[in-house]
């Protein structure tokens, strides 16, 4: 079997996902299109030699409609003979574009890949392809009588069954704050950040996102998002914890990997960074949905023959402060290894772009420190989660 290598790992600053955000002026199609053929430029590669480029998105409506990975594709200026196609695992999408890409690679389908993602929360809200919709049906309905929920209540159900106070959630939050602004201001994004010509006067390149100045103490001042009565007493338990300050902000931007053969890369002479190691999926309670990342984990850990002591680095994407917080307790894992650069609280969530961001920023922080193996995992609207292990080489 083939190794699936990573050559090169970069994605856009994030821009908050709203109108007046740093990025909200740009095209989804153009910030995918920004990265790719950044990707291309920094590796000095043909694009004509890419078989194919797979894409997250989650919100495919619009903008977004139309296989925007496409669209993107050929906004970047690649032949036309190079294909493209989007997928959707909700907030996993572009971590499940990685895995298809990576299997491809390793079925010895393809030489070489591009997995990616964009999501523009500013130009296309989130919900958008369900506005005044019933997406589930009627078998889904007498399945689940009661109904499900959207995330943020699932947040308050999981940190109330739990035990998660709220200041321990404001605490983890202001920390994530913390990390990345330390990592910003040591220039630890730089290699992996590709400013963005918006039009104005200065480029975009800096995360919008991240707040250096947030404490627990600030936080503790926000009210919770997602109070909601009638749910209040079908969840007795709830206490309302979830604010905007311990969940991840509305985000756009666009991320992109380069994979490809350790055979091609090096025929190409280009040094890969790190191997795919292990792959894993899988679902979970669709009324809890956010823990999947439980069960992806111990699955991803049982096929790779590693412990989670082996693995260097954590990330664990922070839709929701409870989402790490309750995977580092079922796991009893390093706290100091637990998305060391800060995660999506302080860096953003473009829900479509997530999977592979964190995948660059893991790459990028095992170059750094000298790490051998990572591991992702991404909780999934609907009750799923992606986990996968790296190795850097």
């Amino acid at each position: 079997m083939n190794n699936a290598v990573i050559v090169d790992a970069v994605r856009t600053p994030s821009g908050k996902g709203k109108p007046g955000g740093a990025l909200s002026g740009v095209h989804p199609a153009d910030l995918l299109s920004h990265v790719l053929r950044a990707l291309i430029e920094r590796n000095d590669l043909d694009p004509a030699l890419v078989d194919d480029v797979i894409g997250g998105c989650v919100d495919q409506a619009g903008e977004q409609a139309l296989n925007i990975t496409r669209t993107a594709v050929l906004g970047a200026g690649f032949p036309e003979t190079v294909p493209a196609t989007t997928v959707d695992r909700q907030c996993g999408s572009s971590q499940q574009a990685a895995h298809f890409a990576a299997q491809g690679i390793m079925a010895g389908a393809y030489d070489v890949t591009i997995a990616c993602g964009v999501e523009s929360m500013s130009r296309v809200p989130m919900g958008s392809t369900t506005l005044g919709e019933n997406p589930h049906g009627a078998a889904m309905a007498a399945r689940f009588p009661e109904g499900l929920v959207n995330q943020g209540i699932s947040a308050e159900i999981i940190a109330a069954r739990w035990k998660l106070t709220r200041s321990t959630l404001d605490e983890y939050a202001a920390r994530s704050h913390a990390r990345a602004a330390n990592t910003a201001a040591a220039g630890g994004f730089d290699a992996e950040t590709i400013p963005i010509d918006v039009g104005g006067p200065q480029a975009v390149t800096k995360d919008e996102t991240i707040r250096a100045s947030t404490t627990a103490e600030g936080l503790a001042s926000l009210k919770p998002a997602f109070t909601d009565p009638e749910l209040g007493k079908r969840f007795p338990e709830i206490d309302w914890r979830i604010t905007p300050g311990n969940s991840s902000p509305l985000t756009d931007g666009a991320s992109a990997v380069l994979i490809m053969s350790e055979a091609r890369a090096n025929s190409l002479g280009l040094r890969p960074l790190a191997r795919f190691h292990t792959f894993a999926v899988t679902g979970s309670d669709p009324l809890l949905m956010l823990t999947g990342v439980i069960p992806a984990t111990r699955k991803a850990l049982e096929r790779s023959g590693l412990s989670l002591d082996q693995i260097d680095a954590y990330e664990v994407n922070e839709a929701f402060a409870p989402v790490p917080l309750v995977w580092q307790h079922e796991l009893d894992a390093d706290p100091v290894r637990l998305n060391p650069r800060g995660g999506a609280i302080a860096l953003g969530h473009p829900l479509g772009a997530s999977g592979t961001r964190l995948l660059t920023t893991m790459v990028h922080h095992l170059q750094s420190t000298g790490g051998r193996y990572g591991l992702q995992t991404m909780c999934e609207a609907g009750g799923t989660a992606n986990a996968t292990i790296i190795e850097r080489l």
